[in-house]
C-alpha cells in the first residue's frame, strides 16, 4: 500500500471505466489525438503536413513516457508545451507541425469535453439500471398498501409501488436531462489564442471558409454535429455548470432515495441488502444499518457541494480567459463525475436487492387506518340517521382519548370506542369492511402502471442490462 493520499473514490468506490476516463493516460492520448486530428485535417486542408508525418505521429500515440514530459514540464512550466516536445521526440518526422496554429486550449478543453461525454455515457448507462431496477419494483409492489407520511407523521395510504414511482420520477427526469447535455455537446473546435481563429486565418491566406471546413472536419473526426460558434480562449465555462448541474440532480434523486428508504428501514418495512457475513456495528452485533444507503448520502452531499465550483467558475471567467480556472476544474470535473459512478455503482446493488416486509407494512398500516377511516366510518354512520355534527365531536373526542392513551402505555381501540357507542348504529362486521385497505389507495396502483408504460419502457426499450450486475465493492 502506498504512503501516498489516494481519493477513496479512488481506492474504494469509483469503477475502474470512470478512472480510466479520468487518468492521465487518457488525458494524454486523446490531447494525442487532438493533434492528429488537426494534422489530418491540415494535410486535407492544402497545408504541408505528409501523410508521413501523420502516419508517424498515429504510430507512437500511446507512446507516453510521463518522467520525460514532467522532466520538460519543470523546466518549462506549461504542462501542453511539455507534451508537445515529448511527443516530437518520439516523432521527429513530425515535430515541426504537432499542434500548428492552435493554442493550449486546442487540446485541453477539446479533450475535456470528449472525455465528458464519454463518461455521461457511463453515467447515462448506469442510471438506466436503477430505473430498470426500480421499475421492476415498483411493478411488484404497485398493489400493496402501506403507510403514506406528510411532515413525516401518519397520513391516506399510498401503495409501496406508487411510492417507489415517486423515486422512480426523479431519476427519470436526471435521465432525460443527461441525455439532452450529452446529446448536446459540442466542441470548442480551433478557436485560437481569444477565439479569433486568427492563427488559422493566417495559415490559410485570409480565406474564412477553409477555416470553418478545418474545425467542421476536426468535428466530425470525434463524432461532434458541431463545435461552439463564438467562445474567448476557452468555451463557455457555463458548459462545465450545466454538465456538473445535471449530476448534481442524480445526486439529489439519490440522497431523496436513499434517504427515504433509511426511514423505512427504520421501521422495519423495508430493507437494502444485507450480505450473509455483513457486519452492522461493531459494538452492537443484532444491528443491520443501512451502510450502503447511508455511504450514498455521504457521497450525494459532496457532489452537491462539489457543483458549486462550476457555478462559481463560470461567473468569474475574465474577460477572453483566465487561468484560475485550470486547477479547479482539473479536480471538480474529475471528482464529480467519479462520485456520482460511485453513487450509481451503490444504486444498482442497492435497487437490485430490497426486501420487503409485508407484515410489517401491513401492521404499520392498521395500527393508524382507524384513525384515517374516520371520515369514512361517519358517512356511514350519518346514512343510517345519525346526527353528523354530534358524530364528528364524538369521533374527534375518542381519537384524542385514544392516541393519549397510547402515548401513556395504554392500549385502547378506537374502533371498539366507536362500536360500543349505539348512535354510531354501526357492527363490528361493518366497521371492520370499513378498513379495508386498498378502499384508502385511490389510483396508486393505475397512476404507477400508466407512468411506467407512457414514461419509463419507452426509455428502456433499448436497454442492454449492460450494467445490471452489482459492481459495488464493500
Amino acid at each position: 500500500m502506498s504512503n501516498n493520499y489516494e481519493s477513496p473514490f479512488s481506492g474504494r468506490y469509483a469503477s475502474k471505466e470512470m478512472q480510466d476516463l479520468f487518468s492521465p493516460q487518457k488525458r494524454a492520448i486523446t490531447w494525442r489525438r487532438l493533434w492528429i486530428a488537426l494534422a489530418s485535417a491540415e494535410m486535407k486542408s492544402g497545408l504541408p503536413v505528409t501523410r508521413e508525418q501523420i502516419d508517424e505521429m498515429t504510430a507512437n500515440a500511446d507512446k507516453i513516457d510521463f518522467v520525460r514530459i514532467a522532466e520538460i514540464e519543470k523546466q518549462t512550466r506549461h504542462d501542453v508545451m511539455a507534451h508537445i516536445r515529448a511527443y516530437g521526440e518520439v516523432c521527429p518526422k513530425a515535430a515541426g507541425i504537432i499542434h500548428l496554429g492552435a493554442t493550449s486550449c486546442y487540446v485541453t478543453d477539446n479533450a475535456d469535453i470528449i472525455i465528458m461525454r464519454e463518461a455521461l455515457e457511463i453515467v447515462s448507462a448506469k442510471l438506466l439500471t436503477v430505473i430498470k431496477n426500480l421499475c421492476d419494483f415498483a411493478l411488484m409492489y404497485k398493489d400493496l398498501p402501506t403507510l403514506a407520511y406528510t411532515h413525516l407523521q401518519a397520513a391516506q395510504p399510498t401503495t409501496v409501488g406508487k411510492r417507489t414511482s415517486l423515486w422512480l420520477q426523479d431519476f427519470y427526469i436526471d435521465y432525460g436531462d443527461i441525455e439532452y447535455i450529452r446529446k448536446g455537446l459540442r466542441l470548442l473546435g480551433n478557436k485560437g489564442a481569444t477565439g479569433t481563429q486568427a492563427s488559422f486565418l493566417r495559415l490559410f491566406d485570409g480565406d474564412a471558409g477553409m477555416v470553418i471546413e478545418l474545425e467542421n472536419m476536426i468535428a466530425e473526426y470525434f463524432g461532434f454535429s458541431s463545435v461552439f460558434d463564438v467562445s474567448g480562449q476557452t468555451y463557455t465555462r457555463k458548459e462545465d455548470m450545466r454538465i456538473q448541474s445535471v449530476l448534481s440532480g442524480v445526486a439529489q434523486s439519490a440522497y431523496k432515495f436513499c434517504q427515504d428508504l433509511r426511514l423505512l428501514q427504520s421501521f422495519g418495512e423495508l430493507e437494502e441488502p444485507f450480505g450473509k457475513n455483513q457486519v452492522g456495528s461493531s459494538a452492537m452485533a443484532y444491528k443491520r444499518n443501512p451502510i450502503r444507503s447511508e455511504r450514498v448520502c455521504s457521497i450525494a452531499r459532496f457532489v452537491l457541494a462539489n457543483s458549486a465550483n462550476a457555478d462559481m467558475t463560470a461567473s468569474v471567467q475574465w474577460l477572453e480567459r483566465s487561468l484560475d480556472d485550470s486547477a479547479n476544474r482539473r479536480i471538480s470535473l474529475a471528482e464529480g463525475f467519479l462520485a456520482v459512478d460511485s453513487i450509481l455503482n451503490l444504486l444498482i446493488d442497492i435497487t437490485s436487492g430490497i426486501t420487503v416486509y409485508p407484515k410489517v407494512v401491513e401492521k404499520r398500516l392498521l395500527e393508524h387506518l382507524p384513525f384515517i377511516a374516520t371520515e369514512n366510518i361517519l358517512m356511514e354512520a350519518v346514512k343510517k340517521g345519525g346526527d353528523r355534527q354530534m358524530l364528528h365531536e364524538r369521533i374527534r373526542t375518542y381519537s384524542i382519548d385514544t392516541e393519549l392513551a397510547k402515548k401513556q402505555g395504554e392500549e385502547i381501540s378506537l374502533i371498539d370506542k366507536i362500536k360500543s357507542d349505539p348512535d354510531f348504529g354501526l357492527c363490528e362486521e361493518e366497521l371492520v369492511a370499513i378498513l379495508n385497505p386498498r378502499d384508502f389507495i385511490g389510483m396508486a396502483p393505475l397512476q404507477t402502471e400508466r407512468f411506467i408504460k407512457e414514461r419509463i419502457l419507452p426509455i428502456l426499450k433499448d436497454y442492454d442490462g449492460k450494467y445490471s450486475d452489482s459492481i459495488i465493492r464493500v
